[in-house]
């Protein structure tokens, strides 16, 4: 499978164009995120249609091909999370612009660097305010739901009940850290 980024041997300077586009765009969602718990439309309909354009422009049709497939990714990672209230449809289309740029294979491992960044940071929040107790009865609660009730939307509405005692984390940021850190691990931003 072509994989946008990491696959062009020999096209050092548009890697690491792309990763410092990207890097800083997730920036600028991250402190949105954080400021206003919102990643908004504005700027991931554009990263999304861009790295659409961008892919077909420099690749063709193999281009934009790989370019759907990591949006794809990005949307089916997080998208069951979305459904039924554990996330914000913005950090969904974040992710997905950042498969449009990326293709599969980097979306995924950004992914799994950012899921680990966010259950550090999930778990600091939490030891931090002190309600280690109060989170851990919501997890084994939010877990039993999702093995037990086959509804996605009752597990949405259950989760819109139970939002306002949560503690939410802004998710455009382990986005942004996770990210950037696989850039980094990868050698693209240097």
């Amino acid at each position: 499978m072509l994989s946008l980024v990491s696959d062009l041997s020999g096209h050092t300077l548009l890697i690491m164009a792309v990763s410092w586009f990207l890097s800083v765009v997730l920036v600028v969602a991250a402190v949105i995120d954080g400021w206003k718990l919102k990643v908004p439309n504005w700027l991931t309909f554009p990263l999304i249609l861009s790295g659409w354009g961008c892919s077909w422009v420099m690749f063709g049709w193999s281009g934009l091909w790989a370019s759907l497939q990591g949006t794809a990714v990005g949307l089916g990672l997080l998208l069951p999370a979305y459904a039924i209230g554990g996330m914000g449809a913005g950090d969904v289309k974040l992710l997905a612009g950042v498969g449009a740029w990326l293709g599969m294979m980097d979306t995924l491992w950004a992914f799994a660097i950012s899921a680990v960044v966010g259950a550090v940071l999930a778990i600091g929040m939490v030891l931090y305010r002190g309600t280690w107790r109060h989170h851990q009865q919501q997890f084994v609660a939010i877990l039993q739901e999702i093995l037990t009730v086959r509804s996605p939307e009752e597990l949405a509405a259950r989760a819109a009940e139970r939002k306002p005692q949560m503690l939410l984390l802004p998710y455009g940021i382990p986005i942004a850290l996770g990210t950037i850190a696989y850039f980094v691990y990868a050698g693209m931003l240097l």
